[in-house]
């Protein structure tokens, strides 16, 4: 294990030992803004009637119930449908600075020089300068503030003061020496090998602010010292409704810029975290100078959303900081998407178990979203986004950029989301509602069980969707349930009023799966929260798995359940006491 950054110690320490915990903290948020929208925005006035069947009466006389048929076709293979930059988490961060340096401590009032070497995501104080051997390591994260000389206290009698201070939570470290008659020297080799002096310690001390700082956009002017990211902004928490003004995120986050966790049309999606909790965040830069005034309010319109969402099955929107150059959105950070799992798998599809698993999360979240009369209107596996590694994740929804409120019976003109996944009805310009949703559902069941998009490479897709030429072709469709391409049919219906509802695909019989059932159960009883089944149906699965001889796992026992065997035991053996009474 790294030597603590809170205790002092000689203990020395190979430079290599740090990977594992990069390891551990590596993860994912991929492609969070990955849409593609429509260059032209049409009018948003919704289209509002009693009856939904007149809506999308143009979309019906023209199109016949085609029946979907077994065929054989050449599949566009699944993929990501629009370029994205993808990078994991480096081993070693590249250099900043690095250099002879000395320091003491809060906890330690000896002098000591190491050649230090800073990273973004920390400081390392070597024993010298070619070994591999480190003395400390300092992760910027835990840096709570950088500062100038403030005290002398410690300083011991006749020694000469330090130059600036770096506290964390548990330490401060004095850097630097100041030494008159080194100061009037000119930088040279031999001054800066030295460590000491005031000029060698402004030039870690400006070095180390720059690595604390958020991405900087090029050709972003800097200044020096204390004020190098004292940037005019106002901090806006989600959690509690708070609006804080001059507060800098760079003295609450620390953001890692070779941590890039996706990238999209609306900016850059970068590892962070906490300085105080240590809790790792993602955390969304959007530069306004770059990007244009219809993006910009893309992501007003997510981040206002998500505001009013409180759901496990929602990305959870922590707060958001705004500068008069940029905004940054700071969210929790997940392990990866459901295209990343989809992909990786063995055959580069996912079973019927873990997609009936992984789909019932998705509508869940859906029906909360429903239920606020909020369609998300760019469902798709890069938009799922996996909490852990676990074969069996909990899943959350994010990007929400396009989402938009809209009524039961409303209805939207806008072009919307990313076409692969689309409905008819957005392809078309035509009016669209809660059920855009549904098609994308049952696009992202067919891409999850198959491995490709239910296109052919001979047709326009376009043509393809709205026309609902979808195929099964043997390989691999003979392998897969019935049920599973019925529920596919009704959700790829181009009549809207004909596409099944959240409900209706919750209640189908893929989905009511006695096994699906339990991973769910058991999903709900390790997050300690039960979100996605209801208790009304606990009765109904044991009695099934009683009737059909299965194992029903006994801590998933509800305490109602438990209540009624006793009662009934209680009642037998009330009755058997009373036989005997009466016969004596």
């Amino acid at each position: 294990d790294l030597l603590s950054p809170g205790a002092e110690s000689d203990v020395v320490m190979e430079e290599g030992s740090d990977d594992n915990d990069s390891e551990r903290n590596s993860g994912f948020i991929d492609d969070m803004e990955e849409s593609i929208a429509h260059d032209s925005e049409m009018s948003m006035t919704g289209c509002h009637s009693d009856n939904g069947e007149m809506q999308d009466a143009d979309l019906d006389h023209d199109e016949s119930n085609r029946m979907i048929s077994p065929s054989t076709s050449n599949n566009i293979p699944l993929m990501r449908v629009v370029q994205s930059v993808k990078h994991t988490k480096r081993r070693s961060s590249t250099v900043m600075k690095e250099g002879w340096m000395v320091h003491y401590t809060s906890k330690d009032t000896l002098r000591k020089r190491h050649y230090w070497r800073l990273d973004s995501k920390c400081i390392t104080l070597f024993q010298n300068d070619t070994g591999s051997k480190y003395y400390k390591e300092i992760p910027l994260s835990e840096i709570l503030s950088l500062e100038p000389v403030k005290t002398f206290s410690l300083l011991p009698q006749g020694a000469n003061p330090h130059c600036f201070e770096i506290s964390t939570a548990n330490i401060v470290y004095y850097v630097g020496e100041n030494i008159e008659n080194v100061s009037s020297v000119p930088l040279n080799n031999s001054v800066i090998s030295s460590g000491i002096g005031i000029d060698v310690a402004r030039m870690w001390e400006i070095a180390i602010q720059h690595a604390l700082m958020p991405v900087i956009p090029k050709g972003a002017s800097i200044g020096s010292g204390a004020s190098l990211h004292r940037d005019i902004s106002i901090s806006i928490s989600v959690s509690n409704c708070q609006v804080q003004e001059n507060v800098d995120i760079s003295t609450v986050y620390q953001i890692f810029p070779d941590e890039v966790l996706g990238s999209g049309q609306f900016g850059i999606v970068y590892g962070g975290k906490h300085r105080k909790t240590g809790r790792d965040v993602a955390i969304k830069i959007i530069d306004k100078l770059r990007f244009p005034t219809k993006q910009e309010s893309q992501l007003r319109n997510e981040v206002a959303i998500l505001q009013n969402l409180h759901h496990p099955g929602v990305v959870n929107l922590e707060c958001m900081f705004e500068t008069p150059d940029r905004v940054f959105v700071v969210m929790e950070k997940l392990h990866g998407d459901m295209l990343e799992m989809i992909l990786s798998s063995e055959k580069g599809r996912l079973p019927e178990r873990i997609t009936k698993f992984l789909i019932t999360q998705i509508l869940v979240a859906l029906r909360h979203l429903h239920f606020k009369n909020i369609v998300h209107c760019d469902l798709k596996p890069e938009n799922v986004l996996l909490a852990s590694a676990d074969p069996f994740p909990q899943v959350k929804l994010c990007d929400f950029g396009f989402a938009r409120i809209i009524g039961e019976k409303s209805f939207r003109r806008s072009v919307v989301g990313t076409p692969a996944y689309l409905a008819p009805e957005v392809l078309r310009n035509k009016g669209y509602n809660r059920s855009l949703d549904m098609w994308s559902v049952g696009v992202i069941i067919y891409v999850s069980l198959s491995g490709t998009f239910p296109f052919n490479e001979d047709e326009d897709i376009h043509d393809q969707i709205q026309n609902a030429a979808f195929m099964y072709p043997p390989n691999p469709w003979k392998e897969i349930s019935h049920e599973a391409i019925d529920l596919i049919n009704n959700l790829l219906q181009v009549k809207m009023r004909k596409r099944y509802s959240v409900d209706k695909t919750l209640s189908h019989p893929w989905l009511q799966d006695y096994q699906t059932w339990l991973d769910l159960r058991e999903l709900e009883c390790k997050m300690g929260e039960r979100y996605i089944t209801h208790e009304s149906d606990d009765s109904r699965w044991e009695q099934y798995s009683g009737e059909h001889g299965l194992h029903y796992p006994a801590h998933l026992i509800s305490p109602r359940a438990n209540h009624n065997e006793n009662t009934k035991l209680e009642e037998t053996e009330m009755k058997a006491l009373s036989e005997r009474v009466s016969i004596l």
